[in-house]
């Protein structure tokens, strides 16, 4: 009997929310349909919550069905308002097509797009710039009641907290066409996303069968749904892709590829097993029983297989020689994370709290004088416990100061 896509979906904890489940798991479950995801290129790189709407993308890609990624070129210039307490930064149309290319590229790491089943990747700017805006407000706007709107979660909140521009308000009314468009041009029947995009997918349900009645079009044929996967949190209720440098990022420029590692290697050993069904193909029960008997392996296996899966084997590889060259005391450190330092402020002597903060390996000064403080900062392999330390041309050892934070987290400045 062939199992179901939509329960291993489910019981991998891809599904959260879903506008018509029993009918989504009977079109999920049977012959191949047309599905899309959209991504606004609002910065320059992809982040761990991008991957994780991805990832439920390529599976269904790899069931058969036919996916389409929207790269948002158009709404992109708008900004989603949905989990924001403030405008967005407006950004110019050259920042947006920039980063559109770079996006478009990183989302070739896990979405097909050649041999069998190949995505199709398209920018809704191509259909939403020809459009005047008495004609979008006429033959789109007309069908949006305001009072409803504001009373979707993501307007709501902005107005308890101060307000919501009305350029703000256009953004739902882009992406519920984005839909339509696709639902006519490529019968599209689903859109996927994260779970902050459920106000915006039900608009574009709602807003396909409002045109399919005036149309005269059966509600029944190419119907439209919507499912979202859940907001990647850690089991603490903490939302996972934050560091103490900031956003987790896709692009090696933005975050290394150890720091990558580091950090699903550093997560607590409560997400592991969630972690490892989410963004690996191994059976649940073989997961389930790898973090029952061996957690501190399940978590390394978890970390290599993420960062496989996002910079391919190659890079992965390189950072499991780099973990096991540092904890075997050698100083092989090609691939240790680093940070070119003024050579004068080695010669003049630095600071070891300055040195944590300005490489951005501390968040700030009383941060970094706390883990000193608590033996946590080591320098070439020496535990410190003085925040008058100062580090200087003395302090290079092989040609680089190796900063080490904890038992995990490592530095290598040069200059």
């Amino acid at each position: 009997m062939k199992s179901s896509v939509f329960d291993t979906l489910k019981d991998r904890g891809f599904i959260y929310q879903a506008t018509h489940e029993d009918e989504i798991r009977r079109a999920i479950d049977g012959p191949p349909i047309t599905f899309y995801l959209g991504i606004d290129p609002t910065a320059d790189s992809l982040h761990i919550g991008h991957f994780f709407a991805l990832m439920m993308f390529r599976r269904l890609q790899e069931a058969g069905h036919k996916g389409i990624l929207v790269i948002g070129g158009a709404t992109a210039l708008v900004g989603d308002p949905s989990g924001k307490s403030d405008l967005r930064k407006l950004l110019s149309k050259e920042e947006v097509e920039r980063n559109l290319e770079e996006v478009k590229t990183l989302a070739k790491r896990f979405i097909k797009v050649d041999g069998d089943n190949p995505a199709i990747i398209v920018n809704n700017a191509d259909w939403i710039n020809p459009y005047s805006y008495i004609d979008f407000m006429r033959e789109i706007g007309i069908h949006f009641n305001v009072n409803t709107m504001l009373t979707a979660e993501t307007y709501a909140k902005r107005l308890e907290e101060g307000g919501l521009t009305f350029l703000e308000m256009g953004y739902m009314l882009m992406q519920a066409y984005d839909f339509v468009y696709l639902n006519r041009n490529y019968g599209c029947t689903l859109q996927i996303g994260g779970s902050d995009q459920w106000g915006n997918i039900v608009a574009g349900v709602n807003l396909g069968r409002k045109l399919n009645y005036l149309d005269g079009i059966d509600e029944n044929i190419d119907k439209m749904f919507g499912l979202t996967n859940p907001l990647l949190m850690t089991k603490e209720g903490k939302k996972m892709g934050k560091t103490e440098q900031g956003t987790l990022w896709v692009a090696r420029k933005k975050t290394t590829v150890f720091d990558f590692y580091q950090y699903f290697y550093n997560v607590n050993d409560e997400d592991t097993e969630m972690l490892l069904k989410l963004f690996t193909s191994l059976p649940s029960e073989q997961i389930e029983e790898q973090c029952k008997n061996d957690i501190v392996a399940a978590k390394r296996l978890m970390a290599y297989e993420i960062t496989k899966l996002v910079h391919g084997a190659a890079e992965a590889d390189k950072v499991i020689k780099a973990v096991g060259a540092l904890f075997g005391n050698s100083m092989d450190l090609d691939n240790v994370p680093s940070y070119k330092i003024d050579r004068d402020l080695l010669v003049n002597g630095i600071n070891i709290v300055d040195v944590l903060t300005l490489t951005n390996f501390m968040p700030s000064k009383s941060e970094a004088r706390r883990v000193i403080q608590q033996g946590g900062v080591a320098v070439n392999g020496k535990k410190i416990d003085n925040a008058e330390v100062i580090v200087d041309l003395n302090s290079v050892d092989n040609g680089c100061i190796l900063l080490k934070k904890g038992k995990k987290n490592f530095l290598k400045v040069y200059y």
